[in-house]
């Protein structure tokens, strides 16, 4: 776009009447050309600023239309964004929730294997001097049986007054449905000798711990589905003194009880 000042046809319009109606002197022509360089150079300089004005609407249309689509961009993220802080936000509220249930649970379950403990203690009372003790560990109730209790020297057979204490861990077990039994053979580390069959320590920590078993499903009528026979050999053992009453200590039968963990295991799939 040209833009022109009226002062440019006004003049031209003069120096035209002027030529027509006489000769000009040398002078006055001089200054007709002097006025008419003036007029040109003050046109293009119109003219260069008009591109220069042309060029920066140009460039300001760009800038408008690039900090629009910055503008719609960040708008889109913030969007986003706010929806994934309120879908993490959901899932945080979610999580903390199951978090409770668990902590609930497990507290209900400690409370239940401090019930059964103290319970336990009661009923084997008479047979501590024996050997037998009940304690916790790690959240599940550890009744321990020397061998001295329960069998005679290298034998795999319960002796009369390891039955006597067997019978009452029995009867409090049938109260409590509930408890998953596990019971684990343990030995010294002095090899086996002279026992027949039997051909180490694995095996006589077996055989105990199935002995165990069969007693308590067959003649105490526990449901055999709550219990697991294992045999540890001297692999676990308590002291490791290497002393005969450390031997002694190590050589045991563990009763180990523990509360079902179906309804912890179904919240944390």
């Amino acid at each position: 776009m040209i833009f022109v000042s009226r002062n440019f046809y006004a003049i031209l319009f003069f120096v035209l009447v002027v030529s027509s109606c006489k000769v000009m002197s040398p002078k006055a022509y001089q200054t007709l050309i002097n006025t008419k360089d003036s007029l040109n150079q003050g046109w293009k300089a119109e003219q260069i600023k008009n591109v220069n004005l042309e060029d920066e609407l140009a460039r300001l249309k760009a800038d408008t239309a690039s900090l629009g689509r910055k503008l719609t961009a960040l708008s889109e993220n913030l969007t986003s964004r706010a929806s994934q802080a309120k879908q993490l936000a959901s899932d945080l509220a979610e999580r903390e929730e199951r978090l409770r249930e668990v902590e609930e649970i497990l507290k209900k379950r400690e409370e239940a294997s401090n019930a059964l403990k103290n319970k336990l203690q009661k009923a084997l009372l008479g047979f501590e001097e024996s050997g037998l003790s009940v304690d916790m560990r790690d959240g599940k109730v550890y009744v321990s049986l020397t061998d001295k209790l329960l069998f005679p020297s290298g034998s795999i057979v319960i002796d009369e007054k390891g039955k006597q204490a067997l019978i009452e861990l029995a009867k409090v077990l049938n109260t409590q449905p509930e408890i998953n039994i596990a019971v684990e053979g343990h030995t010294d580390d002095q090899k086996v000798r002279s026992l027949g069959h039997i051909k180490d320590n694995w095996d006589l920590s077996v055989l105990r711990s199935t002995s165990v078993v069969r007693f308590l499903t067959q003649e105490q009528q526990i449901d055999p589905a709550r219990l697991i026979a294992t045999g540890k050999g001297e692999f676990t053992p308590i002291d490791t003194a290497g002393n005969p009453e450390a031997r002694s200590m190590n050589r045991r039968i563990e009763v180990v009880l523990s509360p079902k963990l179906d309804e912890l295991y179904q919240l944390i799939k």
